[in-house]
Parts: structure tokens; sequence; C-alpha cells
């Protein structure tokens, strides 16, 4: 945790690098971050579009947001040949902006925020969607950061019965059981199967197609889907999407980028009416428990927003810029060890 040199107005600019990002904060507190900036009345469905940009090794994110005292942009790469250099997929920066004046305040490696925030995201949704009272049996597909990101969340959110990880590297599969066995969960390497039995299913992955069958995931179990933000690419399948209950971080994002949604419509299986609600409205508490027994049910919705009773929860994630202004604002605000100041993000 550094001060950049330089011109004046960015001298006193704080840098957060990966290690100062990964002990400042952990994803729950990041979650709480999202929660709060959603309850202080920041609205998704506002926030400005990505940018996408090809480029030769891959494509280049332009993600900017701003709300209330702050405003913050990612500056991302995306390098699918990373990995077999023995480098990240994912690269850039973030630059963290006071929102009065559009000074800027902080600089942080846009590749670990990422990797902090994703989780979060997914963890304030498994918040709402599943028991606090029971130990979950998870399947969790995918073996990269984001993998290992999401087992800490979900560690941080709810106990963890079991987990089987599934993934297209065997030996990257077993060294993430073998890091959940550590953390003192019964895990093990699996098959896509094994949704079957799973009362939570966590999709991190760069697939391109399905990973499983939706027919086998069991009413009532949730599914967590975030590798994905392209319009043709999806990680889950139209029979799951037809069946589910469907949540998203904002309706205008997920019906230009989800493409677990948007191949469902283009068969013609479903339409955009199909999303059932959004972040915003689960940690409002228009959850599942908000049900036809529930106090948020609109009259005519068999199952309010909650969806139909028993069906799975599908919550779909495609990254959003203001999740990652209102996590730099939270790591911003613990390196400076801030109890208080202006809550909005």
């Amino acid at each position: 945790m550094t001060a950049a040199p330089g011109a004046a107005g960015t001298r006193d600019m704080l840098l957060l690098g990966a290690e100062e990002i990964a002990g400042l904060l952990g994803p729950a507190a990041a979650a709480d971050a999202l929660a709060g900036a959603l309850h202080a009345g920041l609205d998704p469905e506002s926030c400005p579009q990505r940018a996408n940009v090809p480029v030769p090794a891959g494509e280049l994110l332009l993600m900017p947001a701003a709300s209330g005292a702050w405003a913050g942009v990612k500056v991302a790469g995306v390098a699918p040949g990373n990995p077999a250099l023995g480098l990240p997929r994912i690269t850039g920066s973030y630059l963290l902006l006071d929102g009065r004046t559009l000074r800027p305040v902080a600089l942080l490696d846009a590749a670990a925020l990422t990797a902090l925030r994703t989780p979060a995201v997914s963890a304030l949704a498994v918040r709402a969607l599943t028991p606090a009272g029971r130990p979950l049996r998870t399947v969790l597909f995918g073996t990269g950061p984001q993998a290992y990101g999401h087992l800490d969340a979900l560690l941080a959110e709810r106990e963890l019965d079991t987990v089987t990880v599934v993934g297209r590297n065997a030996d990257g599969a077993e060294r993430l059981a073998a890091h959940a066995r550590a953390r003192g969960v019964a895990a093990r390497t699996g098959s896509a199967g094994d949704v079957a039995g799973a009362d939570l299913v966590v999709c991190c992955t760069t697939a391109r197609e399905p990973l499983f069958d939706g027919r086998l995931v069991a009413d009532g179990a949730t599914v967590v889907a975030v590798g994905s933000h392209e319009p043709d690419a999806r990680e889950t399948d139209t029979a799951l999407v037809r069946r589910a209950a469907v949540w998203v971080e904002s309706r205008a994002a997920a019906l230009r980028e989800a493409g677990d949604l948007l191949v469902p419509e283009a068969e013609g299986a479903t339409g955009p009416g199909h999303i059932t609600g959004t972040l915003a409205d689960l940690v409002a508490g228009r959850g599942p428990a908000a049900g036809p027994t529930g106090p948020a049910g609109p009259p005519g919705q068999p199952g309010g927003p909650g969806g139909p009773p028993g069906c799975p929860h599908l919550f779909k994630s495609v990254g959003m810029a203001w999740e990652d202004l209102a996590v730099a604002v939270a790591l911003y605000r613990a390196a400076h060890g801030a109890t208080g100041g202006d809550s909005e993000t």
C-alpha cells in the first residue's frame, strides 16, 4: 500500500496491489459493501454499459460507474492465452475517483478486485436464496481463481456439508478439492451428474456451452452462474432456465449480455418476462421467502417474487461496473481505517 509519485493531483494516489487487496477485505465484507450500495439507493439498471473492444490477444473491457461521492473506471484485459504462459487470464487496473472533483484517489489491481467482487456478488445472492440453518451439498464447476474465490465466499456465508469439484483438468480439480478439505470441508472431484444431489451449484468457468443437464437439478436447489457475459455463451441449459426462478443483477444488463438467458429466448423457450427479480430485490427481502405466504407476493403471480413454489433458483451474473465501484470504495476506506464518513457508493 503506497502513494504514487507523479504530477499534482496524483502524487497522493493510493496504490493497492493484489496482496494489499487480499489483506484488506474478505468476501463477506465485500458482499456487505454491495448490499450497502443497494440499500443506499444505487440503481443497477442505470449503470453504464460495459464497452468491449476486441484486440489481438483477447479483449479490453471498459467499465465506468459513478454514484454519490465516488466514481471509477475499470480497464481490464481478458487474454485467453495467458494461463498457458503462467499469467492471469484477467489483467488491468481500476481507477477510483472523487465523485465531486473527478480527482484520482486510488489505483487498484483490477484482477484482484474482480477476484474479490465476483464471489461477493454470488455470496450476496446465496444469502437470500439458500437456507441458513442447513449445511449445503455443493457442486462447484471450475478450477481457476474464481473457483477458489467462490469457495472462500461460500464458506464465509454458509456451512457446506460437502463440496464436489467438477473441472476439465483432473489435477486442477483435485487441487481445489484438497484446498477445500484443508478448509475443513468434505470434498472430492466429481462429474456433471453430481448436480442431481446438490443444494447449491456454482458455475465459474470459461465454458461456452452448458455444463450439465438442467433437468437433474432438484426443486428448491440454487444455481449460481458467473462465468460469461457474452450473448452466445452460457454455462446453464434451456431446460434449467425454463423451470427456474431467474434472478439477475440488472434486467437491462442480463438482456444485453447473459447468454444463459438469451439463448433460450432465441430458441423460443422463454421471453424477457421470464426474469423473476434482481439482486436488489433479494437484498430488499423481496426474494423466495416473499411468496404466497410471505409479505411481497403480487396478486395474480403464483409464488410472488420467489417464482413457482418448489422450483430451482438460478442467479445469473454478468458482472457490473457498480459492483467494482462499491468494493473499490470499501477497500479504499479499509486502507485508510475509515469507520464512518459518506456511506454513498
